[in-house]
């Protein structure tokens, strides 16, 4: 049975596609009355969605219905009404057309393939910020893939996410840890922040000057 939860990250991916798709129609000046007026649909048509559709991932794709199948019956009326009152639709009839377009955008990027590691690299180290060579840490450490998997620690689309490190941070990062801990407690970059080692460490790596030697 579908819910109400409009905390849930698949609920602000389907409201702000709504809104792209209001943009597309009207001249906006308040985007204070945009967010009020995009809320008040959303909420009103993501309670009608089934909750394949609602809670869709990569990971869930082959549950999720074909949109174009989609039942759209238990749209609110108040949901078609406004469209049609504010002239975004000449009448109910594309209402459900236009629901159905923004439901299928939501589809498509809800149960997208995630992005390959090489598409994320940055400028910039992403713990001591110094613009400097980089390498690739694997966040969920290769060595952890199978047992991650076999235990349902984190979805497979997650598994091959990557930092950017320089070197010292790279090895700084396996230095205070092991793999299965970092796979289980710090897979993200804000994660390894957290730790107070780290931050004591980013501390004194952002005031290194690259390719100095100390003797």
């Amino acid at each position: 049975m579908a819910s109400n939860n409009f905390s849930s990250s698949q609920y602000s991916l389907f409201k702000d596609t709504l809104a792209s798709h209001l943009l597309s129609r009207v001249e906006v000046t308040d985007p204070t009355e945009l967010d009020d007026f995009t809320s008040y649909l959303s909420q009103e048509s993501w309670s009608i969605l089934p909750t394949s559709v609602q809670t869709a991932t990569y990971e869930t794709r082959n549950e999720v219905p074909d949109v174009d199948k989609l039942s759209l019956d238990a749209t609110p009326t108040e949901f078609i009404d406004t469209l049609v009152s504010y002239d975004l639709v000449p009448d109910s009839d594309d209402a459900l057309k236009f629901l159905r377009k923004v439901v299928a955008k939501y589809v498509g990027e809800a149960c997208a393939a995630p992005p390959p590691w090489s598409s994320t690299r940055t400028a910039e180290c992403e713990i001591c910020e110094r613009e400097v060579p980089l390498t690739y840490h694997h966040l969920i450490p290769r060595s952890t893939h199978t047992k991650v998997l076999k235990k349902g620690w984190h979805p497979e689309s997650q598994i091959n996410s990557v930092a950017w490190l320089c070197r010292p941070c790279h090895s700084y990062v396996h230095h205070v840890t092991n793999n299965e801990d970092l796979a289980i407690n710090f897979y993200t970059v804000e994660l390894l922040l957290g730790r107070e080692d780290i931050q004591k460490w980013k501390g004194y790596a952002a005031k290194q000057r690259f390719g100095v030697r100390r003797g």
